[in-house]
């Protein structure tokens, strides 16, 4: 039987794409059984935002809480899938008709979902939430946004002002989300971060359930 649930993380993997500037990814073999070991035992070396992660208050915000101390339930429970049609950023303009209430974890399918994922090598022009649209965002007072890139903010723009805009409202991030076999609309979101004591953010699994 075909689960419901859609697998909306990307697989960690050696030479898979990361931020420019951050550890890349490398996944060898401390122990292996095909050289004589009695066990294989896998080295992940890697940034804490890798892949599919989500960011704490403390990835920008001096003082800010880490990983290891969100609340369960911000990245657990009812979502909505919203679809944006602009190729360069998330903006206020195409947020208002969506109406999008307090307390909602909303999920942005744009054209990364599409397109970024088929290459390794990484993609400057990805769809990014704008530092406009984060204030807006952060004055409808949500609960977690996620995006399909792996930032939040862009590459030559609003990257720091679009994480403090969001971190500092309270505003839980997952980034690096890939939306492509998901529909807009409702959905339940179950996604967990590894729990690193004070961590700036963590590597996650994402699972949504359209509902």
């Amino acid at each position: 039987m075909a689960s419901p649930w859609i697998d909306v993380s990307v697989t960690l993997r050696t030479g898979m794409v990361s931020w420019p500037g951050d550890p890349p990814a490398r996944i060898t073999h401390a122990l292996d059984m095909e050289r004589g070991d009695p066990c294989t035992v896998s080295l992940l070396e890697m940034g804490a935002h890798t892949g599919t992660h989500m960011d704490a208050p403390a990835h920008f915000v001096r003082g800010g809480i880490g990983i290891d101390d969100m609340p369960l339930e911000a990245a657990m429970g009812s979502a909505r899938v919203i679809p944006i049609r602009d190729r360069k950023s998330i903006e206020p303009g195409e947020l208002v008709r969506h109406a999008i209430r307090r307390g909602e974890r909303v999920l942005f399918k744009t054209h990364n979902s599409n397109h970024c994922w088929d290459t390794d090598s990484f993609v400057e022009d990805f769809v990014y939430l704008s530092a406009t649209a984060a204030e807006y965002l952060a004055e409808r007072q949500v609960r977690l946004i996620g995006v399909d890139y792996l930032s939040v903010g862009g590459f030559r723009a609003d990257g720091v002002e679009t994480h403090q805009a969001l971190l500092k409202a309270g505003i839980w991030i997952i980034e690096g989300l890939n939306l492509k076999r998901v529909r807009p609309g409702r959905v339940q979101l179950v996604c967990l971060p590894l729990k690193i004591a004070g961590g700036d953010g963590g590597p996650a699994r994402a699972l949504v359930r359209p509902i």
